[in-house]
């Protein structure tokens, strides 16, 4: 018998089915490649393991699963035994904001539960944290959630940020409606890449409205729009984040009718109680900064 595909087998008995296995493994795996390993060891096996619909074990099943849980649920506190009384590293990946301006007040508060927190944080973009969690290269991830997350992926939702405009104090403008007035927008729109939620959502709302605007600056960070607006390059494109004080140079005009984004917690596979202390803490917080 292949091991991998009894590893497989146990999350989809301990699981209730195929789908909900692949939420709970602790790496990236597509449902198709399940079922297909699953239907390779029922082969190797001769026998039909479960019922699809509804899910039931068989007898075989049953007897096979019986035989190969206690190793598989051993396996995580062996692990923390071998390492030396547990495992307190999270590999945290999240916008350079996030990392500078929250994480290190949340982290601590996570340490006190856990001393021996050891943190590796990598600084990225939506579609490189989303990959990475695939990969199994992050733990847990804060970033902006563009409809459902990737297959295997858990969410957390926390917070709302509506779109704003991000102008020089001394513009003319008052509001976003006065620049849909007009026959063509002439100002620069400084943005992140078409791809992140932000844009995708920008252009959503213009499309409702029968506008075309398009950025003539793309930059990699929400901080580096607020520098080019403030050297007078544009106008820039950005989310009104609570308690964020924007530079005196610069002030928000809202976007209404335009779809806000959400951030949220992104971790793969099973919930482990490190990464629930942190999701605790972000919970927490963001209550903290809508409150």
């Amino acid at each position: 018998m292949n091991i991998h595909h009894l590893e497989l087998f146990y999350y989809v008995a301990r699981h209730g089915g195929i789908s909900e296995a692949v939420r709970n493994i602790p790496y990236g795996i597509q449902q198709p490649a399940v079922s297909a390993q699953i239907i390779q060891l029922e082969e190797s096996l001769g026998v039909t393991l479960f019922n699809r619909r509804p899910f039931s074990l068989t007898v075989g099943g049953e007897k096979l699963f019986c035989f190969i849980q206690p190793f598989f649920d051993g396996l995580e506190s062996l692990a923390d035994e071998l390492r030396g009384g547990g495992a307190q590293q999270v590999r945290f990946g999240a916008s350079g904001t996030v990392l500078r301006d929250h994480l290190p007040e949340l982290a601590q508060h996570v340490r006190k539960k856990f001393p021996n927190l050891k943190l590796t944080l990598r600084e990225g973009h939506q579609p490189q944290l989303e990959a990475w969690l695939q990969k199994q290269e992050l733990d847990l991830a804060v970033t902006l959630l563009e409809g459902k997350p990737p297959a295997g992926v858990n969410s957390l939702p926390l917070l709302k940020l509506p779109l704003v405009l991000l102008l020089e104090r001394s513009c003319r403008l008052t509001s976003a409606e006065e620049l849909w007035k007009r026959d063509k927008i002439e100002e620069t729109l400084i943005s992140l890449p078409p791809y992140e939620a932000i844009p995708k959502h920008f252009q959503q709302g213009l499309s409702r409205l029968g506008i075309d605007w398009f950025p003539r600056i793309e930059v990699t960070s929400l901080a580096l729009i607020e520098t080019y607006v403030e050297s007078g390059y544009g106008i820039g494109l950005s989310v009104a984040i609570p308690r964020y004080k924007l530079s005196a140079r610069i002030r928000a005009v809202p976007l209404d009718g335009f779809t806000p984004v959400t951030l949220a917690a992104l971790w793969p596979g099973k919930t482990t109680p490190l990464v629930q202390a942190f999701l605790d803490e972000l919970r927490h917080r963001a209550q903290g900064l809508t409150n």
